[in-house]
Formats: structure tokens, C-alpha cells, sequence
């Protein structure tokens, strides 16, 4: 029977319909409902998480007495990160994880104010963004037509799938009944005969805010995550970075990472017209000292061929989704 656990009070209960919201029996405070076999399934994950955490923890905090240099404490944070599940953590939403951005700025007397959480991966907004993400061109329609109805204080969507081929269909309604299932909707219901989804939105300020472009931040942290884990390297990351100079300008910085002994590597996610701000962009990495290499900036609605032409017209790197992640691949 689907199950559900109340955020408020900690109440373990049944329902009947998976998907569904309902009023918890100890507190009566609204709950989402789940499968039962979806809801175990992550439970354990988190939990496989959790572990490898706790390992990775115990390798950072007990090093040879009085004979583990700075080099040593890189090389062992290095591991402990191999031991983590980068997109299933809540180890990089900490202080400590922030702190070697925050110096590096600071000595360059920019001040920097992180909220942490931007990079806790243990919930779904990044499996939601790679799913989103990996098929932009099927998916680009309902992200416009869900941040277009937000914007214009509209409660639910209708997508009319009639056009489309019976796989494409089939992709389309699964990603929606799965993005429901982790609360990105509301409601989900498909009216097979009309070929209709209808969705109602979350009213969740979060949930906005990925769809009006945070998806794509989300995307470029991930794929960043993978390629410093892939290569073994140690490092920093944060998103939504606010930066303040010292003449008290105020920018925000999308997606910082700083790999160890490294220059940091920015990344400025653009979901619509990017083209007035290039000087922005330019001006801004100036003032950063980040070579060109390094200051990125990913536009989901550009081809290849105008990535390339845009980089080699201004002091910027300019990427779409299929190029980012070869990019970053590039860079030392």
C-alpha cells in the first residue's frame, strides 16, 4: 500500500492513492503520497549515501598524528570524495566545503555570501535537471510553458501530445508522472484518448525558481561534479554565489568550482537572451582574473556553430549542453 512520512511530525503512514496529497493522521498537515516501492528504493539509497559518508568523514578526521602535511590533507579529502556519491549527498552543503572559494575571493578583497544548500544533491532537483537537460530538444517546450505560466501567475498546464510519435509520447508522460511522484507537480493526470497531460504547478518558491532557469544551473553543477570525480580531483563548488567588491558592486556568480592549486572555473547559465549582458560577462571575469578558458558561459538555446563563433569573437567561453561537459573535460 503507498506510504508517506509527514515533514513535520515524523508520522510513518498509509494511503490509498500513490501520488495524491493527503492530511497526515497524527498532525494533519498536508502529505505527498508515494509507491511503496519507489519510496524504499530511495530510502536506501540515501541510506548507501549516508554510509559512504560517514567513511569518507572518519579517513578526513583521523590522519597520522603531527605528520600530515597540507599536500597529505588534500590527497586524503581527494579520496574521501571518491568515496562519496556526488549526486546523492548532502556532504558539499557545508561551511568547511565552501571555505577555499570563500578565501579565494577574499584575497582578492571580494566579499562572498553562499547559501550552502545550493549544493545538497540528496533531494531531486538535480535528477531532475539531468533528466530535463539530457533531452532538452523533447523537454524544451514544457520547461518554457511551465516558467511561462509561473510568470504570469497561472495555476496549471495542459500539453497536447497529439503531434507527436507514440515513443516520444511515452518519454513525455513518464518524465511528468516522475516528476510528480518528486513533488516538481502538483498534480499529474494524462488523458490518454486526447493525448493530453495536464499538470498544476507547486506553488513552492524552489520549485519556480528551477524552472525558471535554476534547472540549468543544477545541469552545470552536475556535470562539473562528475568531471572533477571522474578525474579524481580535489575541490570547492557553490551556486548562486552573491560576490561583492570592494567599491560595493554586487553580481551572483551561477556555478563556481575551485579544483585544488587551480584557478577557479565559472559558469553563468543563460535558459534566454544572454546577448546584452557579454559585456557584463567580459568585465566581470576581468575583475576575477579567470582566464577566458574558465569563465563559461552555457546557453541552453545555442547551436554548436554559434558557440564556437561567439568564443571567438568575445573574451568568453561559450557552450550549449552537449558541449559543456567536453569543455570542462579540456580544461587543467
Amino acid at each position: 500500500m503507498p506510504i508517506y512520512r509527514c515533514n513535520r511530525c515524523g508520522h510513518v503512514g498509509e494511503a490509498a492513492t500513490a501520488g495524491t496529497q493527503v492530511p497526515c493522521q497524527s498532525c494533519s498537515t498536508p502529505v505527498t503520497v508515494f509507491d511503496t516501492v519507489f519510496y524504499v528504493q530511495k530510502l536506501l539509497e540515501r541510506y548507501t549515501a549516508a554510509m559512504r559518508e560517514i567513511k569518507a568523514l572518519k579517513t578526513v578526521d583521523d590522519p597520522a598524528p603531527n605528520e600530515q602535511t597540507t599536500e597529505t590533507a588534500q590527497e586524503a579529502a581527494s579520496s574521501s570524495l571518491q568515496e562519496v556519491d556526488l549526486l546523492n549527498t548532502s556532504f558539499l552543503a557545508t561551511a568547511a566545503q565552501h571555505a577555499p572559494i570563500e578565501q579565494w575571493l577574499k584575497s582578492r578583497q571580494i566579499e562572498a555570501q553562499f547559501d550552502h544548500a545550493n549544493v545538497d544533491t540528496t533531494g531531486y532537483f538535480d535528477d531532475a535537471a539531468r533528466l530535463l537537460g539530457d533531452r532538452l530538444d523533447l523537454f524544451g517546450e514544457l520547461i518554457d510553458r511551465v516558467s511561462y505560466a509561473y510568470r504570469k501567475s497561472h495555476t496549471s498546464v495542459n500539453l497536447d501530445l497529439s503531434t507527436l510519435s507514440q515513443k516520444d509520447v511515452q518519454t513525455i508522460t513518464a518524465t511528468c508522472r516522475q516528476l510528480h511522484s518528486q513533488t516538481l507537480f502538483s498534480r499529474y493526470h494524462y488523458q490518454k484518448l486526447e493525448k493530453v497531460v495536464r499538470l498544476s504547478l507547486q506553488s513552492a518558491p524552489k520549485v519556480r525558481q528551477f524552472f525558471d532557469g535554476g534547472w540549468l544551473e543544477w545541469y552545470a553543477l552536475i556535470e562539473l561534479l562528475q568531471v572533477f570525480q571522474s578525474r579524481k580531483l580535489s575541490f570547492s563548488c557553490a551556486r548562486g554565489v552573491k560576490v561583492i567588491f570592494a567599491n560595493e558592486d554586487l553580481h551572483e556568480l551561477d556555478v563556481v568550482a575551485l579544483p585544488a592549486g587551480r584557478q577557479p572555473i565559472c559558469i553563468e547559465c543563460k535558459t534566454g537572451e544572454f546577448r546584452r549582458e557579454i559585456d557584463k560577462y567580459q568585465r566581470l571575469r576581468k575583475r576575477l582574473e579567470i582566464d577566458r578558458s574558465r569563465f563559461i558561459v552555457c546557453a541552453s538555446d545555442i547551436t554548436a556553430e554559434q558557440a564556437s563563433s561567439f568564443t571567438a569573437m568575445y573574451d568568453l567561453t561559450f557552450v550549449n549542453l552537449s558541449s559543456l561537459g567536453t569543455h570542462l573535460a579540456t580544461l587543467n
